[in-house]
């Protein structure tokens, strides 16, 4: 039995449709790091159709073979995958594939042109009528895309058999209020089901494996749960700082850029419900009430359960770094946060009593991503304290970058005549344990949506309720209720961090 869920369907029968790809912000970083190389590795997959072509829009000055030409340079810039894929590539963009469009977002001729170029496609190419139509843009111009899109009546499939979709890429607004108003005019112009919302940490294999994790195993579900979880340890840290980024992160910050969306999901999936199918609204329907059940915090919950800090200079991995206020486009004395650090309460049967922490920076000792489940003590040691000295609670960490695979901490015996018991740890990598090499988010997520799959694609009262979660915060920082802590770049946070842990008798797992 074949269906489109790219949980359950091997990607080898999952090859796009005819279609027209049309990219605005064809000009920008995010094009050309992330959309560009997906579509060279789809294409080296043979996962693309003949009846493809990529249109690009973007206000900056080129024509068709100079899109091509910088296309075909960036592909190359980010390592390109050998002779067979500049061969697929070169045949792939030699052939009329690659279109631009060069206007102002707001300008309505700036459609016009594009609407002659789909036509075109379709004729020369038998595109379909269908098209994806990707916002690699600033998000300011989301909604100014959108309505243009639906005055110039590129929003619907002129024929019944094709579609039109849009994906949207975070953040989506800036808090609840304003991703409420960005839904609105969206809606205005495309039905909810069209409407693709991005985040590339779904298109993980690691992130989709807590699913498979769970589901598809009798040992760990049932477990999973406040009898036998003490608590639970969401981490997302890297090494780097903001580097050409600060006049962003001075707009966004760490509670935005990594919170709301990235760790949000991650909790999402740790904590929701099993499914009664492996339907994409099913998946999506338990990843809301997980994040439904969330406490919100209380004025004074935020004062005490959560930290934000910014790093200062230090060493990084032997290198000397500026503090946050130094970098390029940062205000001498922002207050912008770097790090963040929070104490979760889920008000559910499963997850009730049990604590999530959560903590996220930059210029942290190393990169990392993981979830890190800690159990209950055993009720009774029946052998003496001193035999087990090294003994640690049972954890499942689950490895999301850079090292990608799970780990089992369980206590053992320590060889020897002597009794004593000391944790280990049992691990499992992905790049040990499978000889295929696992798609890249990008090139994931991109054939999901062109295949029309929406699993791994945030719905709107998912956003609703992540920024339901983080809105208080975000007014608390304003007012200035947390106050700012600051840690030297390439420790691990603030001292505060570590004692919104130390209170509660626990202390955060090192990486």
């Amino acid at each position: 039995m074949t269906t489109d869920n790219p949980l359950v369907e091997p990607s080898a029968d999952r090859v796009a449709p005819p279609a027209v790809l049309v990219v605005f912000g064809a000009s920008g970083d995010l094009t050309s790091r992330k959309l560009m190389p997906a579509i060279e590795q789809l294409a080296v997959r043979r996962l693309l159709p003949a009846a493809f072509a990529v249109v690009g829009v973007a206000r900056t000055e080129m024509d068709d073979d100079d899109f091509r030409e910088r296309m075909r340079t960036t592909v190359e810039k980010m390592g390109g995958g050998g002779d067979e894929a500049k061969h697929v590539w070169d045949a792939f963009a030699g052939s009329g594939a690659f279109r631009y469009v060069a206007g102002d977002y707001a300008d309505p001729s700036t459609y016009e042109q594009l609407k002659g170029v789909l036509d075109e496609l379709d004729r020369d190419r038998g595109t379909g009528g269908n098209r994806l139509y990707y916002l690699a843009t600033p998000p300011a111009t989301f909604p100014v895309i959108a309505e243009h899109l639906g005055a110039e009546s590129l929003n619907t499939p002129w024929r019944d058999d094709a579609f039109v979709r849009v994906v949207i890429e975070k953040p989506f607004g800036h808090d609840q209020a304003s991703a409420a108003e960005l839904d609105e005019v969206v809606h205005r112009s495309f039905e909810e089901s069209q409407v693709y919302r991005i985040d590339h940490y779904l298109g993980k294999e690691t992130v989709q494996n807590v699913l498979a994790l769970r589901f598809a195993n009798a040992i760990f579900e049932p477990v999973w749960n406040r009898r036998y979880v003490d608590h639970v340890q969401v981490t997302v840290a890297e090494s780097l700082g903001v580097g050409h980024r600060g006049s962003f992160y001075e707009q966004a910050g760490a509670l935005r850029d990594i919170v709301q969306n990235h760790v949000m999901q991650v909790l999402a999936l740790t904590m929701m419900e099993p499914p009664a199918t492996f339907d994409p609204d099913a998946i999506r329907d338990e990843k809301v009430k997980a994040l439904r059940a969330v406490t919100p915090f209380g004025r004074q919950d935020v004062v005490t359960d959560v930290v934000r800090g910014q790093y200062r200079a230090g060493w990084v991995e032997g290198e000397e770094v500026l503090s946050y206020r130094q970098e390029e486009g940062v205000h001498p004395h922002s207050l912008r946060e770097t790090y963040v650090a929070m104490k979760l309460h889920v008000d559910n049967w499963r997850w009730a009593g049990v604590p999530f922490y959560v903590r996220t920076g930059k210029r942290l000792p190393k990169r990392v991503t993981e979830v890190a489940m800690t159990f209950k003590d055993v009720p009774h040691l029946p052998f003496a304290s001193e035999q087990a000295e090294g003994l640690e609670p049972d954890a499942l960490v689950l490895r999301i970058q850079p090292d990608e695979g799970i780990t089992l901490r369980f206590g053992a015996k320590v060889p020897g005549q002597a009794f004593r018991v000391r944790s280990v740890s049992m691990d499992f990598f992905y790049g040990a344990a499978f000889l295929e090499e696992p798609p890249e988010a990008y090139e994931r997520l991109l054939l999901d949506a062109l295949v029309g799959d929406p699993t791994l694609f945030i719905r709107s009262d998912e956003v609703a309720q992540a920024w339901r979660i983080c809105d208080p915060l975000l007014a608390a920082w304003e007012e200035d209720d947390v106050p700012l802590a600051r840690y030297e770049s390439g420790t691990w946070g603030p001292a505060e961090a570590h004692e919104l842990l130390a209170r509660d008798g626990r202390r955060w797992r090192r990486p």
